[in-house]
């Protein structure tokens, strides 16, 4: 059964369309993270689904009920903010059990509720502390729980780890994981953050100027990205793309020119004839120092080295002025011009309009 259904969303301020019509099916159960890049409209939708925003037109459908005019208290969702947003005056138990306060709930039923939030989430030493006396960790551990105490059909979060530091986020992302697979519960959670979306997501939706892009599983979209803006936006660092002309076919086999004279070979069906413009995508981690089989010399000028010790970042331009970058293996003391090799197998394949038409076999 689908927890949430939309149907041609759309929303507009000020005579300026900003949701362009989305369509989305979630499975029940299903962890669905919302990413792109700022101004996007995933925070928008988020909130459309909360009901803190109106919908300008289309339909949500939550649990096969149409909510789409429904009052925010009245869907059956639990909101997860960035801020946290707790009560500065009350203590963690008061905090847990506010809204079913609200909601004239009783007081045993309450203390139930917290206590089993508590104990998911670990918080049953801090119930009697105020906020202030919280990590930022537990903070939005307080916060998830107030969430978890109201029982809700969907759990909505925004953005809720951006205010943690590096090892916190890394920490708070395994309870997330954690505390999904133990409550088996719908979650859709939006970020920018590439890492989070990755390794959270059961699927992505992919944003574009208030459009879906792509809907995937995180390596589906990675591996097969269906158009030029999603092989852009995930990966890091960022795919290399090259602009190019078809100049021949030998059967299946397509072949390939860039700008600076660079050529390339692959299979990518009928779909490019020649003289068709095409762009290669080639990601940073493909790219090789040593020739393979039919591999193609990439000769690259290193401007800047980014090294992390576990791998080496090196950024520069190709001989055509081409931005070029390349993710290598291990530690690296490298400079000035070097070749790097490029496994045709591995390249991305987009026609004039974006849209994919090859994704890469190997």
């Amino acid at each position: 059964m689908s927890a949430l259904v939309l149907e041609g969303l759309t929303k507009s301020y000020g005579g300026t369309q900003t949701i362009r019509g989305i369509d989305l099916d979630v499975a029940a159960g299903e962890f669905v993270v919302l990413v792109g890049s700022s101004g996007c409209g995933k925070s928008t939708v988020l909130r459309m689904i909360a009901g803190l925003e109106t919908a300008g037109g289309g339909r949500i459908s939550i649990g096969g009920r149409d909510v789409t005019r429904v009052p925010a208290s009245d869907r059956g969702v639990a909101m997860v903010f960035q801020s946290y947003a707790l009560y500065p005056h009350m203590t963690v138990a008061e905090n847990l059990g506010f809204g079913l306060k609200n909601m004239k709930v009783g007081k045993a039923r309450i203390a139930e509720s917290v206590a089993r939030a508590a104990q998911i989430l670990e918080l049953d030493a801090l119930l009697d502390r105020m906020p202030h006396q919280l990590s930022g960790g537990q903070r939005q551990r307080v916060a998830i729980g107030r969430a978890i105490v109201r029982d809700p059909a969907i759990f909505l979060f925004d953005e809720p780890l951006s205010n943690l530091d590096a090892d916190l986020r890394v920490r708070m992302r395994h309870e997330l994981a954690a505390l999904h697979r133990r409550l088996g519960a719908t979650m859709i959670y939006v970020t920018h953050d590439q890492v989070e979306a990755m390794t959270l997501a059961d699927r992505l939706v992919i944003l574009d100027r208030g459009r879906i892009a792509q809907v995937g599983t995180p390596l589906d979209v990675y591996d097969r990205p269906a158009n030029v803006f999603t092989a852009g936006f995930i990966g890091s660092p960022r795919i290399n793309l090259l602009d190019t002309t078809v100049v021949g076919r030998d059967g299946a086999t397509t072949r390939f020119e860039s700008v600076g004279g660079l050529r390339f070979a692959c299979d990518c069906g009928p779909a490019l004839g020649i003289g068709d413009r095409a762009t290669l995508g080639l990601r940073p981690e493909h790219l090789r120092l040593e020739a393979g089989p039919g591999a193609v010399a990439l000769p690259m000028t290193v401007e800047a080295v980014e090294a992390l010790g576990h791998s080496t970042h090196l950024y520069g331009h190709l001989a055509a002025g081409d931005a070029f970058r390349a993710r290598l293996d291990g530690h690296r003391a490298m400079s000035g011009a070097v070749t790097l090799y490029a496994d045709p197998a591995r390249l991305l394949v987009f026609d004039a309009s974006g849209q994919a038409v090859r994704p890469p076999s190997g």
